[in-house]
C-alpha cells in the first residue's frame, strides 16, 4: 500500500479517509455491484492492491460510503474507479471522495490527472467539469452497454503547485 500523503481525514464532520485493504473488498464489492451495471470484479480490486495502487476509503459515520483507485506514474495520475454508494449518492461525498484523490495524486507527485467518463452518466461528468476537467478525446467503444459498447469521454486537469 502506497504511504498515506497526509489526507485531511476530516472526522470532525463525521467522514474519514483511509487506505483501502484487502479486509475491505467483501463491502467495496457490494457497493460496486449495486452501482455499476458492468462492475469491477473482485479480482481488478485485489490486482490494484497487489500492485500498491494508491486505494482509498471514504467512510461516513463509520461506514464505508465510497472509494477511489488511482494509478500513478512518470509525473502522472489516472483515476481508474470513484464510486460512491448509491444511497449515499446527491450528498457531496463524490464530490469529497473525488477532491481527496486528486489532492493523494498531487502529493505522490502527479503533475495531471486523466480519466475516463461514460457520457451517459451526465452527473459525474458535471462533477469533473466543475473540479477542473476539461474533455481531451474520445475512446470509441470503451464501455459495455446492454446493448454493445459506449464510447468514454477522456478528460484530464493539470496540477499546480500552487493549486
Amino acid at each position: 500500500m502506497a504511504a498515506e500523503p497526509g489526507v485531511d481525514g476530516g472526522t470532525e464532520a463525521g467522514w474519514a479517509l483511509r487506505p483501502m485493504r484487502a479486509t475491505d473488498l467483501d463491502a467495496v464489492m457490494a457497493i460496486e455491484v449495486r452501482a455499476y451495471p458492468f462492475p469491477w470484479t473482485r479480482g481488478i480490486f485485489d490486482d490494484c492492491l497487489r500492485a500498491a495502487y494508491p486505494a482509498w476509503l471514504l467512510n461516513v459515520d463509520g461506514h464505508i460510503a465510497g472509494y477511489g483507485v488511482l494509478s500513478i506514474a512518470a509525473g502522472e495520475a489516472h483515476v481508474l474507479n470513484v464510486c460512491v454508494d448509491p444511497e449515499l449518492q446527491g450528498r457531496g461525498h463524490g464530490r469529497r471522495l473525488f477532491r481527496a484523490l486528486v489532492d493523494i495524486a498531487r502529493k505522490l507527485g502527479a503533475q495531471r490527472v486523466f480519466l475516463e467518463v461514460r457520457p451517459s452518466n451526465p452527473a459525474a461528468v458535471a462533477l469533473y467539469h466543475a473540479e477542473g476537467f476539461n474533455e481531451i478525446g474520445r475512446r470509441p467503444r470503451y464501455y459495455p452497454t446492454h446493448n454493445g459498447r459506449e464510447d468514454a469521454i477522456v478528460m484530464a486537469r493539470e496540477l499546480f503547485d500552487d493549486a
